[in-house]
């Protein structure tokens, strides 16, 4: 499915449960170099199901969760609709429909390589305050143990575009021109999920590049996750190690 905005349509629930969380650190980071309070406006682009989201509304910060995808979306507002301070807004990393200079943030966690860079560029400083900050997050999965490459594997052999949309092709390339002359700053932080095997499943189906019940590598994918997970398994769990890469600036005109 070429259309980015509707990739995870059919895997919202796998993604709530199974999709890595961002670390707390990532707010105290933004503390200390951008002068995030619990005041400060996030709109949150391409939110998904929330879950960079919660982080800055338990932070206390009044957060707009911009997500095009109607699945994700109302997910996000059954989990979050409790606190006040959070605003559900269908829309795109293009077209927020957020006011002139309304934001003192702008955060992507996991997102920015499905946007239309240039267009997302120009949105994000009409919608930014001046002095106001871009975020840009993943989790990238570490790939320094037996059980990390041989899953690394697994998706390049049964996944149905994984080489084209991983973003790890383009991120490098895409982050410079992005920020721009004002350049931007890096940091990162240890995650860690450990899972079952059913949760190994879940993980797996949650990713938009896994096949789905009744394409020809469906079967053949668990089979393989199947007997990855007997050789690597200790205690009946694995564990996915990742880096959370925080990307940080201001972005000029």
């Amino acid at each position: 499915m070429i259309d980015s905005t509707k990739r995870f349509s059919s895997r919202v629930e796998s993604y709530i449960k199974y999709r890595p969380g961002y670390p707390a650190d990532i707010l105290d980071l933004l503390k200390d170099k951008c002068r995030l309070t619990g005041g400060s406006i996030v709109a949150d682009i391409g939110s998904g199901t929330g879950i960079l989201t919660e982080l800055f509304l338990r932070n206390g910060n009044p957060v707009f969760a911009v997500e095009p995808n109607d699945g994700m979306r109302g997910a996000a507002g059954r989990l979050l609709g409790g606190y006040p301070n959070f605003t559900s807004i269908s829309g795109t990393a293009e077209a927020t429909t957020l006011k002139d200079r309304s934001t003192d943030f702008i955060t992507a966690g996991q997102a920015f390589h499905w946007f239309d860079r240039e267009r997302a560029r120009r949105e994000f400083v009409r919608v930014l305050k001046s002095g106001g900050w871009t975020v840009l997050i993943w989790n990238d999965r570490e790939l320094t143990s037996p059980f990390a490459r041989a899953y690394e594997r697994l998706l390049r052999t049964y996944g149905t575009d994984y080489k084209d949309v991983n973003h790890k092709h383009t991120v490098a390339k895409a982050i410079g021109p992005f920020f721009g002359a004002s350049g931007y700053q890096q940091a990162s932080f240890p995650n860690r999920q450990v899972f079952d095997m059913a949760g190994l499943k879940g993980r797996l189906l949650s990713s938009s590049y896994a096949p789905e019940p009744g394409h020809p590598r469906h079967v053949p994918m668990l089979e393989a996750l199947n007997t990855l997970f007997d050789e690597h398994q200790s205690d009946g769990k694995v564990a996915f190690e990742y880096v959370t890469i925080v990307y940080y600036g201001q972005l000029t005109a």
